[in-house]
């Protein structure tokens, strides 16, 4: 089962007078990048989500969000006055550069202001930290997991997609065979103009240096080794497309390997027909590397 890097998921809990709301969103990386947006008054709490992430996920850009108020919402929230002025100060210099560029911008409100982190705080009064912290998690594990099931459900059209693709590729590789062995006799009347061609000016030149150029001529227009390549990725694509864990890299680097022998088979074609199956053939890689992106 594949699973693609993509994916949201969102859980609702209360208890201990308090309402919070849990949110998860995945996109495609290279690497592992969390992006965290937890209350820093819940001592340990991101240091124990962002372990259960990295244990579960291993690609992607996964943004966490947790909105969390108090029952009762009056008295439960406060002014961080240091951080309003880091703000007000922030907002200022802002004005002033867009200013001197000649920009115009939106008046902020206050509505604007104290919905910016960290200017307005819960207070956590005498919540026991540890029990709303435990319970806290038990969703978050909740929404952890849709959130897998959620990519390992886009992970399975995904796969179907790749595996149709990579199909398509076979039967592209098994077609420019044939167009190669079709352009035999008209490669054999070229190659004897080319060889004449060498013959004719050979006066002055050893037999090894004849030899050379002759192996030349017949490699440049020789594309077995990238067929036989070629039908190699489709076997390993196929492979790791049915295999457990992250593959993600791994089909990256194959369709680079993909590209590479579908690029040198057009360059050495020296025929229209073949050469146009080869450009179809690099379509279809490419159009199968960008779904490979999303592969975890």
């Amino acid at each position: 089962m594949r699973q693609s890097m993509t994916g949201f998921a969102s859980r609702q809990g209360e208890g201990l007078t308090y309402s919070w709301t849990w949110e998860l969103r995945g996109v495609n990386a290279k690497g592992l990048d969390l992006r965290l947006r937890l209350p820093d008054w819940i001592e340990g709490l991101e240091a124990q989500v962002r372990a259960r992430l990295t244990k579960a996920l291993g690609r992607g850009n996964v943004q966490v969000g947790l909105r969390i108020a108090a029952a009762g919402e009056e008295g439960t929230q406060s002014l961080d006055d240091a951080q309003l002025g880091v703000v007000l100060d922030a907002m200022m210099t802002i004005e002033q550069a867009a200013k001197s560029l000649g920009l115009n911008l939106a008046p902020s409100t206050a509505a604007d202001i104290v919905g910016l982190r960290g200017v307005l705080t819960s207070e956590a009064g005498d919540v026991d930290l540890k029990a709303l912290s435990a319970a806290l998690l038990a969703d978050f594990d909740d929404a952890l997991a849709d959130f897998r099931a959620m990519r390992a459900a886009e992970g399975d059209k995904l796969a179907e997609v790749l595996t149709r693709q990579t199909d398509e590729i076979a039967a592209l590789v098994e077609e420019a065979e044939t167009r190669a062995a079709d352009r035999a006799p008209a490669q054999e009347t070229r190659f004897k103009a080319q060889l004449a061609r060498v013959m004719d000016n050979t006066e002055g030149l050893d037999e090894s240096r004849i030899a050379q150029e002759l192996a030349l001529l017949a490699v440049k227009a020789d594309v077995t080794e990238e067929i036989d390549r070629l039908r190699a990725h489709v076997t390993a694509a196929h492979e790791l497309l049915a295999s457990k864990g992250p593959v993600g890299r791994k089909l990256d680097f194959l369709m680079q390997e993909f590209n590479r022998e579908a690029n040198t088979l057009c360059s050495k074609s020296g025929d229209a027909a073949l050469t146009t199956t080869g450009l179809a053939l690099k379509t279809m890689i490419e159009q199968m590397r960008e779904q490979v992106q999303n592969v975890e």
